[in-house]
């Protein structure tokens, strides 16, 4: 600057050319200032709790698990939890419907809507009608012992609603139904359904999917939430062996992907995508939807643009070569029946012909037997929840991707491909008229803005059991009093409270359950 003021004496007694020139001179330098102190802020206010985001797509690195940024999963209480009281306020009875994942879902919201009206649950019904007609039961998919050990500093839990004996007599317990209303926020819980559950001893609450509000302000009733999903609801031992069986079986020979190719009859005719689809096709989507779906008007090239369409299996293929993953890749299909068969499946396995699914890897009669019901739904989750990169290709409206977005953050920031199908749609449509040149460095650059596992702020619609951050993780040097750690005696401090309450369990602790809360 010193040198620009010497300059401007000068100039006075120069001519007007010099002052012209040192004027523009000036205002650059000053742009050139402002410019600079901008992106310096930018930076520094950028600054948060979550990770950078990478600067270039490297294929081994993803391979490994995102950076954590310090956090690690943790859904163990932090604050003044008490036990599940002697006597309760009676007795909760649930239906849960839909497939696996949104029952899942509704299990976890059962648990916490139990505990939010002091209530003993009665294990949660899986509806056996409403999707695969599959009348496993939750004894059937679950470990039962497990789910209550884990779950005994939380809630009271029993197979059933007990008789009652009085003056000699037995007298059953007949549970009043409701139906409660979609996203049902705790005050419902506290006023309506607790009402009716001190006047009739239980009540049963039919159907029970998406009946307690995601999003509550209450951090220890998230943790709730996870401890159930992510710790208490583990599959019974042989679904667990079986699943373990086919990922040996598949890191054998290295690195595997799992791909949720969600190429079906039921989204696709729910995302009202059928113009790349035959007559006959056509007819059958568009049947499909007016029997299960809202009448809507739905103009396909207009969802298309907007990323409302599932993406076709040469379309994920497109997005891994344009990521720079070859064609040695070794693939895990997580999938129902694709609709179109092989005329969509064939360009997929051109570009990656290492493709399995759990019945190539282990053609054994349990799961050939229920390769589309609840054992297959819980053998695919596992394989996709262990593998090293797991990539959905619709994740909207779809409780398996979502849900196991989830437990793949909780389970260590494993690596996730999230296609952005809105910003990848107009790149597609220019390919599919002609326009290939920079195609795939057009959709490294859409990638690159995407989250590949690591913590991320929960934006709408991002569902809380799609992103359990921060509730669920806590920092080993936190510059927040609310993102410390819980003590590492935890354990001991839940034991000591539930002592205090009488109840005879309480001496009981597993192994599974010590790791369970610790994590």
């Amino acid at each position: 600057m010193r040198r620009l003021g010497h300059h401007r004496l000068h100039g006075k007694t120069g001519g007007v050319g010099t002052k012209g020139m040192v004027a523009k001179l000036s205002i650059g330098v000053i742009v050139l200032l402002i410019c600079t102190l901008s992106l310096l802020f930018s930076v520094n206010i950028g600054g948060s709790r979550e990770p950078a985001r990478p600067s270039k797509i490297n294929v081994e690195e993803l391979w490994e698990s995102a950076a954590s940024g310090g956090w690690r999963p943790s859904s163990a209480p932090r604050s003044d939890w008490s036990p599940p009281t002697k006597e309760t306020n009676g007795y909760l009875r649930v239906r849960c419907n839909g497939g696996l994942n949104q029952q899942r879902s509704a299990i976890c919201n059962a648990v916490l809507a139990a505990r939010i009206m002091n209530a003993t649950l009665v294990l949660p019904e899986l509806d056996a009608n409403s999707f695969w007609h599959d009348d496993s039961g939750f004894q059937g998919i679950y470990d039962v012992e497990h789910f209550i050990e884990t779950l005994k500093y939380d809630v009271k839990i029993v197979g059933k609603i007990p008789d009652v004996h009085k003056n000699g007599k037995t007298k059953k317990i007949k549970a009043f139904q409701i139906r409660p209303p979609r996203d049902a926020p705790i005050e419902w819980y506290l006023t309506t359904a607790l009402k009716a559950m001190k006047e009739h001893s239980a009540i049963y609450l039919t159907p029970f999917s998406h009946r307690l509000a995601e999003e509550i302000d209450h951090p220890e009733y998230q943790r709730l939430r996870c401890r159930v999903n992510y710790h208490a609801l583990r599959f019974k031992p042989h679904i667990m062996k079986l699943s373990e069986s086919i990922v040996d079986k598949l890191r054998s020979q290295g690195h595997f992907m799992s791909i949720h190719l969600r190429f079906e009859m039921d989204m696709l005719a729910f995302a009202g995508c059928f113009d790349i689809f035959n007559p006959e096709e056509q007819k059958i989507l568009k049947k499909y939807r007016k029997e299960n779906f809202a009448e809507k008007r739905l103009i396909y090239n207009e969802r298309r643009a907007i990323g409302k369409c599932p993406l076709t299996p040469e379309e994920v293929g497109l997005i891994l070569r344009a990521m720079r993953f070859d064609n040695s890749t070794r693939i895990y299909l997580a999938a129902g029946e694709l609709f179109g068969g092989e005329r969509f499946m064939k360009p997929f396995r051109t570009l990656f012909p290492r493709l399995d699914n759990h019945s190539s890897v282990d053609p054994s009669e349990e799961l050939s037997a229920n390769s589309q019901g609840l054992i297959g739904s819980a053998v695919d989750y596992m394989v996709c929840l262990l593998s090293d990169i797991f990539m959905p290709t619709y994740d909207g409206p779809s409780n398996f991707a979502n849900n196991l977005l989830g437990h793949r953050l909780y389970y260590g920031f494993r690596t996730t491909i999230r296609p952005d199908r809105k910003g990848l749609a107009p790149i597609f449509i220019a390919r599919e008229k002609g326009k290939t040149a920079g195609f795939e460095e057009a959709v490294r650059r859409v990638m690159l803005k995407t989250n590949f596992g690591g913590p991320h702020k929960r934006v709408s619609p991002e569902s809380f059991y799609t992103n359990s951050w921060p509730e669920c993780f806590c920092q080993m040097n936190p510059k927040k009093s609310s993102d410390k750690c819980p003590p590492d005696n935890v354990i001991e401090i839940l034991d000591s409270r539930l002592e205090r309450t009488g109840d005879p369990d309480s001496t009981s602790q597993t192994n599974s359950t010590v790791t369970g809360l610790e994590r």
